[in-house]
Order: C-alpha cells, then structure tokens, then sequence
C-alpha cells in the first residue's frame, strides 16, 4: 500500500556537525485522510539514535512533530550516508491502543512504509553525491527506535549524567539533615541522666514511715499539736 502520511522532509535527515553533542532533524508526519493513524519510525542504527516520540497515532487532518536526535560521536565519513530509517503506518481501530501489541498483531500487507537516508554534513567536507560511501547492496535491517525523555534539544549524555549525580547528592544531604533533626529532638525529650544523677542515692532515715515526711510539715504538725494543746488546757483548768 501506499504511504498514507505526508512526510516532511520527504527523503533525507540532515544533521550537522560538529557531533560532540547531540544533534537533533525534525521529522513531520501529516495525516491527510479522515481516518486516524497510528505510525512507528525505526532505523538501521538504533543505538545512534533517540527518537520522540517513536510511535503514536495521529488524528485526521493533524501533524506530529517527530524529533530524530543524533548522539554524540567521533565523524566517520565512511558512515555519512549509511543510516537509514523508516517510517510505517496503519490505519488504526476505534478505542485505547497498546503499541506494543498492535505492531505486533498487525497485517504486513496492511502496513505502509516510507524511508529516509541519514546524511551527516560536516563543516569543511564536500558532500560526495546522494550515494557516497553507501553500499545499496547492503541488506537493511531496520529496528525499532528508543524513546527519549528529555527535551528536543537537550544537553548530551554527560550532562545529564553529572545532573542526575546532583541531584541524588543533594537528595542525601536532605535526608542527612532530617535525621540529625531528629536525633536531636530525641534526645531533648528523652535526656540521658548524667553521672552524678545516676550516683546519687538519697540517705535513708531510721525513723520509720516518719522518714518520708518533708522538714516542713513535720513543722506543721508540731505547731498544730502545741495549739491544740493550749486550747484543751484552758478548757480544763
């Protein structure tokens, strides 16, 4: 079958160097038709490539932008026009789609496909023609792409790398503190006794139970005692 979407641009992506970082070709898929699409892009060098979103379905009558990014590499001018990828579409059913599934169950006479070629321009090399250093003998063999999370135009790996290391440092730091915290208010509210306290032993009396009356209510009663006995005096005499 013929390819149903519109694919702009229609033969090639282009990227340019240098190829110390990534490089990002924008990819757009128009579906013209009255039916919803779904598509899946693949390549002959997937662990080249970072592509978002790899797959999806497209509305009638809508665009997708699909971002294909280049990681960092050493230029190899025998690998310029060797890449290649590919786009295939199938009219999709009515409700939820699992990709994963889908693709796998889906008719290959219903599939339709187109390809682009990779062309790698590097400043100060001529390009050689649309066939330079490919061999159109060579089988091709196209697997899916992966799905990147960060954003188009993002920083290279390294980068993210020593962000992601960042920010798990910082994470532990926090977690850190939040202990020392409360450690902290453990010890406030729960206070070790120190060595004096622990040493103490308060002097038993041999006084009997009189011993556990404090100084001052023994004076208490004693005063109480000599009033009651005044008043009981001059009741008598």
């Amino acid at each position: 079958m013929d390819q149903i979407l519109q694919l702009e641009p229609k033969n090639e992506l282009r990227f340019r160097g240098p190829f110390q970082e990534v490089v990002t070709a924008l990819l757009k898929l128009t579906n013209p038709s009255n039916e919803r699409v779904c598509f899946k892009v693949k390549t002959t060098a997937p662990k080249k490539y970072c592509v978002r979103p790899n797959c999806g379905v497209i509305e009638p009558h809508r665009s997708t932008n699909v971002h294909v990014m280049l990681q960092p590499f050493e230029y190899d001018p025998q690998e310029r026009n060797k890449h290649k990828f590919m786009v295939q579409s199938v009219f999709a059913p009515e409700g939820e789609i699992n990709h994963d599934v889908f693709w796998k169950e889906a008719p290959k006479e219903m599939i339709m496909d187109s390809k682009l070629r990779c062309v790698f321009d590097m400043p100060g090399v001529e390009d050689e023609g649309p066939h330079a250093h490919g061999d159109e003998a060579e089988k091709e063999v196209f697997s899916p792409t992966v799905q990147h999370e960060a954003a188009p135009h993002g920083d290279s790996n390294p980068r993210e790398e020593i962000k992601r290391l960042q920010n798990e440092v910082f994470q532990l730091r926090k977690e850190n503190s939040t202990l020392r915290e409360d450690g902290l208010r453990h010890r406030t509210k729960n206070p070790q006794p120190t060595e004096t306290e622990t040493s103490y032993n308060p002097p038993q009396s041999s006084s009997g139970p009189l011993s556990q009356v404090s100084h001052n209510t023994l004076l208490i009663y004693a005063l109480m005692l000599i009033i009651c006995g005044f008043i009981l005096g001059k009741f008598i005499f």
